[in-house]
């Protein structure tokens, strides 16, 4: 996996390696959940059966109407989202330690604390399942625009629609923080830096030192790696 990122680190840039970092490390999540086997070619309808699903939360049927999953899938998510939280929901603590297995050799506690954000759409310092699946279908369900849009939330870490040079620094810190010793080539200093000046060549159309959404998504959707990359997990769950 760290291959695979230092490989597209050299080829596609920064924003592609974001959003690849986002879908990645939602499936990370589904790994630690227990619900995908990267090791296996089975799907998760024959690993499990609807008759082990202990508890069923509420709405499940409003909850497939406001996601892109079916019941059984939304049946198998919950059962491994309560085997590792059985609360029903994830703290940032929790939510660090997780993401800590992910990147030892780094020290991914920034970059889980923005995703965290991310999911936490409620603003109540927990996770729940609900939050959970609807991050997760747009992830891996949504429309480009729809992931797009998410992505953007991600960097938008004050969520005032719109991306400063500031917020891109904190997010690029963090993801060099965890990917570690293990970055390739080894990063100068000075690198994130550089990467954030490239980002908003590329994206502030109007150079008023801000990204909007807009020109996010227009610069995204003219880019044709990061349209790849947007699709490599279309069809994981």
């Amino acid at each position: 996996m760290l291959l695979f990122f230092q490989e597209e680190w050299e080829m596609e840039g920064l924003q592609t390696v974001g959003i690849l970092l986002v879908i990645c490390s939602s499936l990370k999540l589904l790994h630690f959940l227990g619900l995908i086997d990267f090791s296996t070619g089975d799907s998760i309808e024959d690993d499990f059966e609807l008759s082990t699903v202990c508890h069923r939360p509420e709405g499940l049927d409003k909850l497939q109407e406001q996601t892109k999953f079916t019941k059984k899938e939304l049946q198998v998510l919950y059962r491994g989202f309560k085997n590792e939280c059985p609360s029903g929901v994830v703290n940032e603590e929790t939510f660090k330690h997780i993401y800590s297995q992910f990147f030892p050799q780094g020290d991914s506690s920034t970059y889980a604390h923005f995703l965290f954000e991310a999911f936490d759409t409620n603003k109540n310092g927990n996770v729940s399942f609900e939050d959970f699946v609807a991050g997760l279908s747009i992830i891996l369900r949504g429309s480009i625009n729809d992931r797009l849009n998410w992505a953007f939330n991600l960097y938008d870490l004050n969520k005032d629609g719109c991306i400063t040079k500031e917020e891109m620094m904190d997010i690029m810190k963090s993801i060099y923080d965890m990917m570690g010793k293990y970055t390739y080539p080894c990063m100068q200093d000075d690198a994130p830096r550089d990467h954030v000046e490239n980002f908003f060549q590329k994206m502030d159309r109007n150079k008023d030192g801000v990204v909007t959404i807009e020109e996010f998504i227009e610069s995204c959707q003219k880019d044709e790696n990061i349209m790849q990359s947007m699709q490599l997990f279309d069809n994981v769950i």
